[in-house]
């Protein structure tokens, strides 16, 4: 599963440190894995333990220690001062704490096993998307069930890190962009153009296109212009910051087809007809995490707009500070 690294606007912990959430993903979601196989191959009632490696409960007064200092500092200090097996349990409880292996013992086979545990997973990454430990964002009914966001985190690899419309916050002005995914090999600015199966997308460099069903013709944005902005947002910010990344850009319909006499250059244009050849490839790519991709995420992450809203157990209570 890619990472969801970054989730409109919300309040991700990949953004407090990019260089120690992505490989604690991969090891979490690896022992996730293991444990539910062991369970669905053996059948047992008997849950799997798989807390066993995580810290004891904290004690209180480590607690408002940690409250306090956050207080005082921000809450970039929870990362360092929290016990690594302790952070780990409120990712793990989500998971397994919520009736997910109920219905193993109707599953026949492992790619239906793999389904599930991927289902299963999603929320977790909202989880991730969303919220950290002293701050949270209010999730859209509609997010957990968004077709695209689902199919890009089931579907390409754990070392492809997604963000997934992006708002970035520049002279203090807040500008929507498109789909960005960043591989070991280069970032992809991404439109997905997708409506009725067979639909036509007839291209030009006027402000609107046409969009072509068997019985009718609409006129559409051109989706060129979004897609623009994003690449040139992704581009300023890695000349900037010196990024040696390149930044590609992609219209992609996995079910339509476009049809554009002179494409503009530097854009690839991916429908019905090459899709699957163009998937193959992204999910056949077996390079690891690179730093310069980790750098990459860092650079935009740090211009992304952040709407939350602090926890209840953190507000300062009557007397804190005194």
């Amino acid at each position: 599963m890619a990472q969801l690294i970054k989730l409109q606007d919300y309040v991700s912990r990949y953004a407090q440190d990019i260089y120690l959430y992505p490989s604690r993903y991969v090891r979490l979601k690896k022992k996730q894995w293991e444990g539910w196989k062991e369970k669905w191959e053996h059948g047992s009632d008997q849950p799997i333990d798989f807390m066993k490696e995580s810290s004891p409960p904290l004690p209180e007064s480590f607690i408002e220690k940690i409250k306090s200092r956050i207080r005082l500092h921000g809450s970039g200090v929870e990362a360092e001062m929290i016990p690594e097996g302790q952070r780990h349990s409120e990712e793990q409880e989500i998971l397994f704490g919520s009736g997910a292996f109920d219905s193993l013992h109707s599953i026949h086979t492992e790619e239906g096993l793999k389904q599930h545990f991927l289902d299963n997973l999603l929320p977790f990454q909202l989880k991730w998307a969303s919220s950290t430990l002293t701050e949270r964002s209010f999730l859209a009914k509609d997010i957990l069930h968004d077709p695209t966001l689902k199919f890009l985190l089931q579907r390409f690899p754990d070392t492809f890190l997604v963000l997934y419309k992006p708002i970035f916050l520049l002279k203090k002005a807040p500008v929507e962009a498109e789909l960005v995914l960043i591989t070991p090999v280069a970032a992809m600015c991404i439109s997905f153009m997708e409506a009725e199966e067979d639909a036509a997308f007839i291209g030009s460099k006027d402000r609107f296109w046409i969009k072509k069903t068997r019985n009718t013709e609409t006129k559409i944005l051109n989706p060129l212009i979004p897609l623009n902005r994003t690449e040139k947002i992704v581009k300023a910010l890695f000349d900037l910051y010196e990024v040696d990344l390149p930044v590609q850009k992609l219209l992609l319909s996995r079910n339509g087809y476009f049809d554009y006499p002179l494409p503009p250059y530097g854009v690839q244009f991916i429908d019905k007809r090459d899709f699957a050849d163009w998937f193959i490839v992204q999910r056949g790519m077996k390079s690891p995490l690179k730093h310069i991709q980790l750098k990459a995420a860092q650079v935009l992450l740090q211009f992304c707009q952040t709407t939350s809203v602090r926890r209840l157990e953190w507000e300062n209570q009557p007397g804190d500070g005194e």
